[in-house]
């Protein structure tokens, strides 16, 4: 498992993109952090693959519900990463497996 940040990194509501290391051609990873739990998306959105913020760690919308790319508007649930507004409304995000152990949000293998 790799870390990607400590738990208290993220406020909750709120977002963080975690680029990868040694490989910059690669999406990042989206750390959301919502009701005490923790979600994990490719920071890929599924509409034309580009990253879904424009600026960094600004994932979600103002009301703290959803997940939004800058690009094309579209809007994600932030518990399932499904598409429920925009140009690719209907597909998801991928998801990323997290767990949290001693602090750290980590990437499950």
């Amino acid at each position: 498992m790799a870390y990607l940040c400590k738990l208290s990194d993220i406020a909750d509501p709120g977002a963080k993109g975690i680029d990868p290391e040694g490989a910059p051609e690669q999406p990042g990873v989206i750390v959301v952090r919502h009701g005490g739990a923790v979600y994990g998306y490719v920071n890929a959105c599924p509409h034309q693959g580009t990253p879904l913020e424009t600026f960094p760690d600004r994932f979600l919308d103002r009301d703290g519900r959803h997940l939004i790319c800058t690009t094309h508007g579209a809007r994600f649930r932030i518990t399932d990463g499904s598409c429920v507004a925009g140009p690719c409304k209907g597909q998801s995000l991928a998801p990323v497996a997290l767990t949290v152990e001693d602090g750290w949000v980590r990437r499950e293998s």
